[in-house]
């Protein structure tokens, strides 16, 4: 699997399906400080036919989705960011995460497909949001980095000691501005295709310090 080399698509339709299931059992937990436990998770092992048991994980979710509404709180590891703690965060993210997850499957059987225009916009604005918001401090010169979707839409990331957040004030440049289809911004934020599909002006480096930090999967 190009985009994850250590697994095979069993090992990333298993994946996805544990961490559905992992999402249905804590949004219908509710609020909560700590994450579920095993045992409140049950056994996530795949059994008999594969596809079968994903279209099961994902039943579960969403089932568990629909059922607390987007506004019931529950726990979430992005607590950090500001991102709400709330199921329709919890359903936001997994749109995210299944999209990207779907990309790969596609690209490992040869039927390399964009993600959707209006789901990589969103996953652009979460991924920024949380994967960055909880990352801690930026461990070098603070800046700002500029994301700009064909689509139309675009966001401005601050870097700072205190850490990253999406920011307000659209007069000052960044240093560092990355274009491209909403899609491709998505698959370059997670690793999936290399930064030269992309068109930066400004510093080529802090893109790339940016994209290095923390690793994420």
């Amino acid at each position: 699997m190009p985009g994850c080399p250590v697994w095979s698509l069993r090992d990333l339709v298993a994946h996805v399906g544990k961490v559905q299931r992992f999402w249905a059992v804590t949004v219908a937990a509710g609020p909560r400080d700590k994450p579920s436990t095993q045992e409140m998770a049950g056994d996530a092992t795949p059994r008999g036919d594969l596809v079968a048991w994903s279209a099961d994980s994902t039943a579960l979710l969403l089932t568990a989705l629909r059922a607390a509404g987007p506004e019931q709180g529950c726990w979430a590891w992005w607590g950090a960011s500001e991102a709400p703690l709330t199921a329709g965060a919890v359903a936001r993210h997994q749109v995210r995460e299944a999209a990207v997850h779907a990309y790969d499957a596609q690209q490992t059987v040869g039927l390399r497909e964009p993600v959707p225009a209006a789901v990589a916009v969103d996953g652009v604005a979460e991924f920024l949001t949380v994967s960055y918001g909880t990352s801690g401090p930026w461990p070098h010169r603070p800046a700002r980095v500029g994301w700009y979707a064909a689509e139309g839409s675009s966001w401005l990331l601050d870097l700072t000691p205190s850490g990253a957040v999406v920011g307000r004030d659209a007069e000052e440049s960044p240093a560092a501005a990355v274009h491209g289809s909403a899609g491709d911004l998505l698959l370059a934020l997670f690793g999936r295709i290399p930064l030269h599909r992309l068109r930066i002006e400004g510093s080529r480096a802090l893109v790339e310090a940016l994209l290095a930090w923390p690793s994420l999967d």
